[in-house]
């Protein structure tokens, strides 16, 4: 169960923990109120030119019953394909595949495997979620297009703060630092079903001109409250990446309840 949970969140959204080797780039705090529009202007005015991304990472799960330590590659081909290999203590344990109109994992403790499009991670998360935003939680950016609603801006904890005017079931709010206009904090918040989710980015790294983070937390609720806190230990760029996947012979078709 632990296994199929920490995939789902690597799957649905997911990911990680302290980075040792890794110089983090210099921020600067929020002291003049800008507009919503220059604050989202400068975000994605962040240079985000790659054909593929392969990272290692170090990611440990926390929910209310256990908590469990593993490691993960992970293979981003822009737009187009994300791969996960998660494993434990250096053994294979669990493959996602997600492309922009399907989600696969399978996990080999159970012989478990699934396959299905984004409305069922949406439900599960309470918010709409597609292959776009699933790659921005990756790359530090906002998971939102923050171009298509309209927000408030205002300075806290030295970060702009950016709060969606149209809050009715649904409240979202996005917190950047002032130097690179880096992803610092998004919270989505769903109070009629008890659901809520969190990404912070502690610190980046630069490579060439791309920023990547260097620890993604993510703290999901709904019913329980899911932990993943991800650390990436190595990434490189541009290199010619395949994504293997095929569900083994014999494991059998689950179904994940919203």
């Amino acid at each position: 169960m632990m296994i199929k949970k920490i995939i789902w969140v690597f799957a649905l959204i997911s990911l990680l923990v302290s980075c040792k080797a890794k110089k983090a780039v210099a921020e600067s705090a929020a002291e003049e109120d800008l507009a919503a529009s220059k604050v989202i202007q400068q975000h994605y005015a962040l240079p985000s030119d790659f054909k593929t991304i392969n990272i290692r990472a170090n990611a440990k799960y926390r929910d209310d019953k256990q908590s469990q330590s593993v490691s993960a590659d992970i293979r981003i081909k822009k737009d187009q394909v994300i791969w996960v290999n998660v494993k434990f203590i250096g053994i294979p344990m669990a493959k996602a595949l997600i492309t922009p109109t399907e989600v696969q994992y399978f996990e080999k403790i159970n012989g478990t495997y699934f396959k299905g499009d984004f409305q069922l991670l949406s439900n599960w998360l309470g918010t709409d979620l597609d292959f776009k935003k699933l790659q921005n939680l990756f790359l530090g950016k906002a998971i939102d297009d923050l171009t298509k609603a309209k927000y408030i801006a205002q300075i806290q904890d030295n970060l702009y703060k950016l709060s969606e005017k149209k809050q009715e079931d649904i409240e979202k709010e996005f917190y950047f630092e002032a130097a690179n206009f880096l992803v610092k904090k998004e919270t989505i918040l769903q109070k009629s079903k008890n659901r809520a989710l969190t990404v912070e980015y502690p610190s980046h790294s630069k490579t060439g001109s791309l920023f990547l983070p260097n620890e993604i937390a993510i703290a999901a609720q709904q019913d329980e409250i899911i932990n993943i806190d991800l650390t990436y230990k190595n990434v490189t760029f541009d290199e010619d990446l395949n994504f293997p996947f095929s569900i083994p012979n014999g494991y059998e078709r689950v179904t994940i309840n919203n």
